[in-house]
This record gives C-alpha cells, structure tokens and sequence, in this order.
C-alpha cells in the first residue's frame, strides 16, 4: 500500500477547499480516486485510522492547539462553530500525516449515499437532494473492481495531482523520473545530507509556496526520506544508487565515508541530468524568498557557476559539460574529498568539484550571495531584511533551535508542532 487511506466517502460531488484551489475534471472511466479532502457525509470511516485520528485530536486537544490550516475555509467554520463540528479537525489530521481518502465517480450526479439538504444546521431552507441514488438498474457492477493504489489517480487539496511511489534506487530509475520534474529544462536537486528533518519539511513548504515542482530529493536511506515519497515527493535514495554504482564498478571506494557518499551521488545525478537537463544543486540551509532566483539568473556565457559561501552549483546541460562530466570525473572528486579530510580542507561539494575543473584549466563563474542573499546568523534580525533579497543561507554547523528562531523572526518558519506546512497554498496547473 504506498499511502495510508483513512476514509471511503459515498458522496458523487464535493467542493475544493483550498483557496485558488483546481476544478474537479475526472476522466469519466474513472470510478475511484484518492483525494486528500475528507468528506463530511456519507463517509465510511475504517476503524484504524479513526482510532488513530482520536489519539491524535486528545493529545492536541489536550495542549490546546485549535485545527486551523491556512488558506481552508474550514478555518472560518470552526472560527464561527468550534467544537460542535469535527471536520476542521480532521482535515488538519489528514495534512498533517499526508493521508488520501478514496472517492467514488459513478457519473451522472450519481452516489451511495445522498444529502436532502433540509432546512436546519447547515441550510436555512430546504435545497433538495444533491445527487441521485443509485439502484440495481443503474449501478455499474464494474465499479466493484478494486485496482491498485499505483493505478488510481491521486490528488492533493487543491486537486492537483499527486504522484506517490517516485524513488530511484539506481541510474535506471533516475532517468524515468527527471522527466517528471522537468520544467524549463532545469531541475532543482536538494540535497538532505547531515540536516534534519524539520529543515528539510520546512524547505518543502517554501517550495509550495513559490509553486516549485521541478526539485529532487536526495538524502540517506531512512524512513523520513520514504515518507516524502509516499507523499509524492521526487526522491533519490543516495544508499542505494550508491551501492547500484558499485555493483557496476562504476565507483572506485569500497566504504566510502559519509562526505564522499554525499560528493559521489551529488555527482552521479548531475551526470544523469546533463543528459538532457540542466540542473542546479544546493542543500537545505538555504531558503528561496522568491521564485526568480533561477530564472534567468545565469548567463549563456558559462556552463558552470558555483556559490562562494554556500552549497549552489549550477551546471547546464551542453556537450561541452558532459564531456567533462564523466565517471572518471565524479571519482575525482571523491577522492578530493577524502584528501582534504586527511589534510584537514575543506570537504564540501561545491569546493571540490570547483577545485578540480581549475586545476583542468576549466573556468568557474563565481557567485557572490550577499549580492542577492542575506546569511543568518547569532544577531536577530527582522522581516524587512528581506526585502531585497531572493535567498536565505546559513552555517551548515547551526543548530536547529537557532534557525528556527531566525526563520520565525524572518516570518519564514512555515511548519507547526506536526513537522507539517501551517498552509494549504493553492496554485493553477
């Protein structure tokens, strides 16, 4: 099962909650579908996640937390009924997990279970049935079909769609999934190694919020990194392409360190997107303020730029890159890695691949983030420090607590107590 389902929900029509948020166009074959939305009547509720939306909704009752999600009108229903109505409640359950329920499409404003819609709580007079009931003589016997989950289509709050399960495991995977991100021929690959989960959860959010979907995620095999795929984040589980590399001899370390298994696979994805992408890469100490910051920021004059105090490298894909970008070239750097280690250097990515193409007399166009960032740090700072600037970086040594406390000074921290985005932020597809 790629993600976990808390709900059957009977109804034939609903309206999307998110602000801005997409109209609903199914094929009309499509009988089920996975949609994040609860509905509120007629719905099947499975014992397992009702017990566990029970224990969740008494612990944050419990601290006094109020279920609110930005950017859902359920926020004004519970700000006008508050307790007398669950649903806010379980909305906030499902974001806050990355859960779907599964709806019906029988067509022709059909549905298992219909609403009168008479006068009372919800209507101040009576509306009528909102669809029909289905009988024996209309109802499709094929609906009874169960597929699998791969073969459903999943949607998000917004309804926009959602696509569960994309793990590459190995060069192969890798090249059926960059099609998917692609956008303007440049992908964004993040590297997760050495942060934390909060930092990386957070980054995400802001990556909604500017409406980024051309991104990658890499990082260690773990159960956090597969949560984001089951939540239909792009991944690259670094363990295991690396271990598909040295099954091929394509890298030259037995049991390469952790900073050469963070060069090695930086490099080998770079290698795969220069097939046909560019790419840039950074980490997750670093926060885009807006979406411009890779459009048009780089000219056509070089193929490669590399940030002078964070982790951004940028690489276009021309033949001329992929010329220099080889097997042979990838163990390179890790190898300088490993040498600047012993020798006490610097051992990040960006300065050894950086070094490296010098020393072949390949030039690096350098870039200078104070020009268009702005670094945190121990001082406070305010929100409008921001205001000319398209990034936020920091010190991959600074704890957490403190980042957090800048980024909420900055109003940039974008998740709750859950690890979970405080907003829904819908945009057009």
């Amino acid at each position: 099962m790629l993600l976990a389902l808390v709900l059957l929900s009977m109804v034939s029509h609903f309206n999307v909650q998110g602000k801005h948020g997409n109209k609903i166009q199914l094929d009309p074959g499509t009988r089920l579908f996975l949609y994040q939305l609860v509905g509120t009547w007629g719905q099947i509720i499975f014992p397992k996640p009702w017990k566990e939306f029970r224990l969740w909704y008494d612990k944050h009752k419990s601290k006094g937390i109020k279920p609110f999600l930005d950017g859902m009108v359920t926020n004004g229903w519970y700000k006008r009924l508050g307790e007398r109505i669950w649903t806010p409640w379980f909305i906030k359950f499902v974001h806050s997990n990355g859960y779907f329920n599964i709806y019906t499409n029988l067509g022709h404003e059909r549905a298992l279970s219909v609403s009168h819609r008479d006068a009372g709580v919800n209507y101040g007079k009576t509306a009528g049935p909102d669809s029909q009931l289905v009988d024996e003589s209309s109802f499709d016997y094929n609906f009874l079909e169960m597929q699998p989950l791969s073969n459903l289509k999943w949607y998000d709050f917004c309804f926009r769609e959602v696509l569960p399960g994309r793990v590459a495991r190995n060069m192969d995977d890798l090249g059926s999934l960059l099609p998917s991100v692609q956008k303007q021929q440049t992908i964004l690959l993040v590297s997760m190694f050495g942060t934390s989960d909060e930092i990386t959860r957070n980054l995400l959010c802001h990556l909604e919020r500017l409406n980024i979907q051309n991104y990658i995620i890499m990082g260690p095999s773990s159960d956090f990194l597969y949560d984001l795929a089951r939540r239909g984040h792009p991944i690259v589980d670094a363990d295991q392409l690396l271990e598909s590399l040295r099954s091929q001899k394509l890298i030259g370390f037995r049991n390469p360190n952790s900073k050469q298994v963070d060069v090695l696979v930086k490099g080998y994805v770079i290698k795969k997107c220069l097939e046909h992408y560019n790419s840039w890469m950074v980490d997750t100490n670093m926060l885009l303020v807006n979406d411009d910051l890779f459009h048009g920021f780089v000219g056509a004059s070089n193929d490669m730029y590399a940030g002078k105090r964070s982790e951004i490298f940028f690489v276009r894909g021309s033949s001329s890159a992929r010329k220099i970008w080889t097997d042979d070239f990838v163990n390179k750097v890790g190898t300088a890695v490993d040498q600047a280690s012993s020798s006490g250097g610097s051992r990040n990515f960006v300065y050894a691949v950086s070094k490296l193409l010098e020393q072949n007399g390949i030039r690096i166009n350098w870039i200078d983030e104070t020009s268009f960032g702005m670094k945190i740090g121990a001082d406070s700072i305010n929100r409008s420090s921001l205001e000319a600037g398209k990034m936020i970086y920091w010190s991959a040594e600074m704890g957490l607590n403190l980042v957090q406390k800048r980024l909420e000074e900055l109003d940039m921290w974008a998740i709750d107590g859950d690890s979970s985005c405080k907003a829904v932020i819908c945009h057009q597809s």
